[in-house]
């Protein structure tokens, strides 16, 4: 087994790290500028995303305008792209690093919307910090626009060493807890759950405050179903 993170001198407890939030609370943001600063002093980092969650092909990127490359773009069975790609099989996600890295050495591996990860991606997530001793740092959303958790938030949940949640606010100016989705001005929650648009003038995504959540839902020409 390659220990992949072993410092001289002593030994590293490399921990799973879990931020979450609502849409709208700088996860891709902090996770660059994490990147940045591991990369701005000579550390290695390897970053991973779902490639059905890219909006730039290759890329994380920000509301801010910031962008960062994503080394492994990830995929579970029955995920499907914007071109109507279908994949049958999931990333192994701990064999897939393996493959990337050889024998070099990596300081922290990075994950963006860990929450469309399958458990059993997640659970190797958690093998590359106990395993290999590497410290991964993981963002995500905590329910889907239905409020119900996503299936690798839930693993997540149950396996993080440490779980932070970063806030957002509401237009109402509380604090925001889930997400909405309008389409073509409307309010729309119902299938399909994930729906991937490049184009903010038809699909646009809200962080909510739980009345608002339901103030919205309850409106003319909401669908919720």
């Amino acid at each position: 087994m390659i220990k992949i993170n072993r410092w001289a001198g002593g030994f590293n407890m490399a921990k799973l790290h879990f931020l979450y939030g609502a849409m709208n609370c700088g996860k891709s943001d902090t996770m660059i500028s994490t990147a940045f600063n591991y990369a701005e002093n000579g550390l290695k980092v390897v970053t991973m995303m779902p490639e059905m969650s890219m909006r730039k092909p290759g890329f994380t990127t920000s509301r801010a305008g910031k962008e960062w490359p994503i080394d492994i773009a990830t995929h579970k069975a029955g995920d499907k792209l914007p071109d109507e790609t279908k994949f049958e099989d999931s990333t192994p996600v701990y064999e897939t690093l393996h493959k990337l890295i050889g024998d070099r050495a990596v300081q922290c591996v990075l994950v963006d919307e860990v929450n469309f990860m399958s458990p059993e991606q997640v659970d190797d997530l958690e093998k590359i910090a106990k395993i290999d001793d590497t410290s991964v740092i993981a963002f995500g959303i905590r329910t889907d626009i239905q409020r119900h958790l996503f299936e690798g938030t839930r693993r997540m949940f149950e396996l993080a060493d440490t779980v932070k949640k970063m806030p957002t606010m509401c237009p109402c100016g509380q604090q925001a807890e889930f997400n909405g989705r309008f389409v073509d001005g409307n309010f729309h929650v119902g299938e399909p759950i994930v729906w991937i648009d490049n184009d903010p003038t038809r699909v646009r995504y809200q962080s909510l405050c739980g009345q608002c959540y339901l103030d919205n839902a309850s409106s003319p020409g909401a669908i919720t179903k």
